[in-house]
């Protein structure tokens, strides 16, 4: 009866040729013609509902093409068809009843129904309801997303009604969770939102925070007497107590009317001049006006002949006070949702602080494994050999540009970075042995000549880094896989590179035990770290042991070098920003042994972290704390956490 009512009325407007084309669809669409015709963002809505509410099939179709500006108009007869634009320009008339072909037209012959934003808005809003039934998972999640970001009252029936027949559970989580949020925002049942409050209670992300803390806003109210027992109290303020001062209460009460101002020096000097005459005010000469007694009792004689209003005393003002009541009260009039928004934030900022916890604690290990991968070399240098390498922050240096140099050749960033692990290792162990026949070696037992000696290999290798490569960083770019972070929700996540980086880190960690309990040159520089004259006394060639062992030490820079440019600047600097902390973590930890500096890096890289989450503006004192409490530990240890005897303990 409905339809036929439609078609009916618009036949009035169709030509009579025209009505054996109109479907139930075409005639709602005849109905609201002026409306969209006119295609005003303040007049469309009743339009837009009444394809929406029809229940017809093909109101979602009238939607989507009216969204995507393929909604076209014959002049002739006024109806309503999609098109699709050919090569030639022409347009292809559709009919929405059937999607049967009308034929094909010159787009001037055609009137074209063009949105604007505003309009494909709200056609987007409408269309959430269908969307959220649609067969595609991708859609139904766009739907999803949608009422997100534009929650509307509307949208909760539609959503609670697609929840019954949705298969995909994950899908119907996100619904469930959607229809929670707005429950809590537009259900009129007060216990439909506080069921809806409490499922939220373990969500920390912050759409839900944001759905939550509006409820809990409050305004500041006044009132004559008693607090009324139908208010919603957040806090009762009392004037005197805390920062809510007596001056604050009384100037809240003349900024709403309920009390006189009080005196002012502006309103006093205004008073007294307008009230001067033959050099006196009241019985007060003008002369005595310079004494601030004088003035407030020349006010009170005026205020005694009822010239100006009288002066408010304390006592007036406590006692005004005192008549009223002050309060916060919160916007939500419902105690109940209140208090379990309370509840809700409660069980929130738990769980934020325990991720936040985590998220630190993930910060710190990752920060540790980089100063472990920068460390690991020196110590082995400086365990075994005495030696105090400062070039060693270059070897890092020299493993980066590998890596980059390598990426010229292997595009494939992936396999790139396979490639340069060995070949940074391969290079920087070659330099290492190098350096250590041509410089280290005559220099054994003299730690001071070492130190300047490698400082001055150090200031070479970085100017030779300079003529190479210039002073400009080069990139070495992670694969894609590495891109982006592990997010565990919107407190915790982590970095996939610092992940990777942790990995290589007990990669490396497992390689070096290896090597020194499985292997024949482990168990000689193990010898060579005990006692040196004995292990030389037993056939061990000190000699090459001292050049391996620091050959090994100067590779595994190398490899630390490749990792720490796939997210810091690859310059002839760079190992500059690790040699001070490499040196700290090794002291820290204890000389020569690879416990020892992953404990350093461990306690270093959680105090660092700890320091920076205490004062997060500002890193620079996050480090000079650090370097406090490192001088103060060496104190008390000052053969680090794990100590070694031998020749790195100084036996």
């Amino acid at each position: 009866m409905r339809a036929f009512l439609l078609i009916f009325f618009a036949s009035l407007c169709v030509p009579a040729g025209a009505l054996a084309q109109i479907s139930d669809i075409q005639a709602i669409l005849q109905e609201n013609r002026a409306l969209i015709e006119e295609s005003s963002r303040r007049s469309i809505e009743p339009a837009i509902a009444a394809i929406a509410e029809s229940g017809l099939p093909s109101a979602q179709t009238v939607l989507q093409r009216w969204q995507a500006k393929e909604l076209y108009q014959t002049p002739d007869d006024g109806l309503f068809y999609y098109g699709a634009t050919l090569e030639n320009g022409m347009i292809r008339l559709f009919r929405f009843s059937d999607g049967a072909q009308l034929g094909d037209f010159d787009s001037a012959s055609l009137a074209r129904i063009n949105p604007n934003s505003g309009i494909r808005a709200l056609i987007g809003s409408a269309l959430v309801r269908f969307q959220l039934d649609d067969p595609d998972p991708q859609r139904r999640r766009d739907a999803l997303a949608s009422l997100q970001r534009n929650p509307a009252a509307e949208h909760l029936a539609p959503l609670r009604a697609s929840l019954a027949g949705e298969t995909d559970p994950e899908i119907r989580a996100l619904k469930t969770r959607v229809a929670a949020l707005l429950t809590l925002r537009y259900d009129p049942d007060t216990q439909a939102r506080i069921t809806a409050i409490s499922s939220l209670g373990a969500d920390i992300s912050l759409d839900v925070r944001a759905a939550l803390n509006p409820l809990l806003a409050s305004e500041l109210v006044v009132v004559e007497g008693e607090i009324p027992a139908t208010a919603n109290v957040a806090r009762e303020l009392v004037p005197g107590r805390g920062a809510f001062t007596v001056e604050s209460a009384y100037q809240i009460l003349v900024d709403n009317g309920l009390a006189a101002p009080r005196l002012t020096p502006e309103f006093l000097r205004a008073a007294l001049e307008q009230n001067l005459s033959d050099g006196m005010v009241a019985d007060v000469p003008s002369a005595a006006l310079a004494d601030p007694d004088a003035r407030l009792k020349a006010y009170d004689s005026l205020a005694a002949a009822g010239l100006v209003p009288a002066r408010l005393t304390d006592d007036m003002i406590g006692a005004t006070i005192a008549q009223y009541s002050f309060f916060e009260n919160y916007l939500e009039p419902s105690g109940a949702v209140t208090d379990a928004v309370t509840e809700a934030l409660g069980a929130i900022e738990f769980r934020v602080g325990m991720n936040k916890a985590l998220d630190l604690t993930l910060d710190a290990l990752s920060l540790a494994s980089i100063l472990f991968l920068a460390a690991i070399g020196l110590a082995i240098t400086f365990g075994v050999m005495g030696v105090i390498n400062m070039a060693h922050g270059e070897f890092i240096m020299m493993g980066a540009y590998t890596g980059y140099v390598v990426q010229l050749f292997i595009s494939n960033y992936t396999l790139s970075i396979i490639v340069a692990l060995p070949a940074a290792f391969l290079v920087t162990f070659a330099a290492g042995v190098a350096m250590e026949r041509l410089v280290i070696r005559w220099l054994y037992n003299r730690p001071l000549e070492t130190l300047l000696a490698t400082f001055g290999v150090s200031i070479a290798l970085q100017q030779l880094a300079k003529n190479i490569f210039g002073t400009q960083a080069r990139p070495l770019t992670a694969p894609g896989w590495l891109d982006g972070a592990w997010i565990v929700n919107d407190v915790l996540s982590i970095s996939y590179i610092r992940i990777a980086i942790f990995g290589l880190a007990l990669m490396l960690l497992a390689v070096f035990l290896f090597i020194m309990k499985r292997t024949r040159l482990g168990l000689e520089t193990r010898a060579v770290t005990q006692n040196a004259r004995m292990a030389a006394s037993m056939g061990i060639n000190t000699d090459r042991v001292n050049m391996l062992t620091f050959g090994l030490g100067s590779g595994i820079a190398g490899l630390a070098g490749v990792a720490i440019g796939l997210f810091a600047k690859v310059t002839s600097e760079l190992g500059n920003d690790y040699i001070v902390q490499s040196f700290m973590t090794v002291v820290v930890g204890g000389v020569g042994n690879i416990w020892g500096a992953l404990a350093g890096a461990t306690m270093i890289g959680f105090f660092q972290k700890s320091v920076e989450w205490l004062n997060p503006s500002n890193t620079l004192a996050a480090q000079t704390y650090m370097i406090i409490f490192i001088i103060i530990f060496i104190q008390f240890r000052p053969r680090g956490i794990v100590a070694l005897r031998g020749r790195a303990a100084g036996d």
